[in-house]
């Protein structure tokens, strides 16, 4: 389950990245007025990078989770008669299974979200500015 959770992280750093580059290079020059689009497109790239976070996040506590087991099966196998380095290896397995589940619908919940901004601002995004705005002058 380690291993589908990381290359599933990895693809959603990757597709942030990505998503938020393209806005990025969208945004166009800065004008007085008319900044709604602009407004728009700095949100989702705001959320994107939450996104990003949150994925960076799991990896880092992943991480952790090897070296407090490495450090608990050390323990273990130093003092074997104690029972209690054993049993504190399953229930940080255990603990690790569950947090792994909740990351996986965390994860699920930022692809639903990202989703869902990008559907329903694509206009802003693909045109940050109206066109009327420009006739305007």
């Amino acid at each position: 389950m380690v291993d589908l959770l990381k290359v599933e992280l990895t693809e959603l750093i990757e597709y942030c990245g990505t998503v938020k580059l393209w806005i990025q290079l969208n945004i166009p020059k800065i004008e007085d007025g008319n900044n709604f689009g602009v407004s728009v497109q700095e949100e989702i790239v705001n959320e994107l990078s939450r996104a990003e976070d949150s994925a960076f996040g799991i990896l880092e506590g992943m991480t952790k989770y090897f070296v407090t087991r490495a450090r608990l099966v050390s323990k273990s196998l130093k003092y074997p008669q104690i029972d209690d380095f054993s049993r504190s290896i399953v229930e940080l397995d255990e603990k690790e299974f569950l947090n792994m589940q909740l990351c996986l619908n965390d994860l699920r919940k930022n692809y639903f979200i990202i989703f869902d901004i990008l559907t329903k601002n694509m206009e802003k995004l693909k045109k940050p500015r109206s066109q009327n705005h420009s006739s305007m002058y």
